[in-house]
């Protein structure tokens, strides 16, 4: 099963997407052993939504696109890790050791929905 572990920050905090050198240190040492250990298939930080970001919106057929920064969002996803696991359990492990890295955070660990899981189309 996979697993994405999640975390949030601040955009509002001149620090959040500034990682320092010692957390940069942290976060390398988490993925060297999800690696190794062999759960690891993605990791990566997001930047700031002020850079390339957008955020587009479908309402009764009208699409809507806002570029950043989206100023109205206090805490925006700031990055990710996905993991494959036997169990939520182990996910969940894995979630504490990330959240470890930051200190005080809020992390979401939730499993991705594998294409398996739908019933097949039925035939045309």
């Amino acid at each position: 099963m996979r697993f994405m572990i999640m975390h949030k920050l601040d955009e509002n905090d001149p620090e959040a997407f500034a990682p320092s050198p010692e957390l940069i240190g942290r976060m390398s040492v988490f993925m060297r052993e999800a690696a190794q250990a062999g759960v690891l298939l993605a990791a990566e930080g997001l930047r700031p939504s002020s850079t390339g970001a957008a955020r587009i919106t479908v309402s009764d057929g009208k699409r809507t696109v806002i570029d950043g920064p989206f100023t109205e969002t206090k805490e925006l996803i700031a990055g990710f890790t996905i993991v494959q696991v036997p169990s939520k359990e182990e996910a969940v492990e894995w979630g504490w050791r990330f959240a470890d890295i930051f200190g005080d955070i809020e992390v979401d660990v939730r499993q991705v929905t594998e294409m398996s899981d739908f019933d097949p189309a039925p035939p045309a």
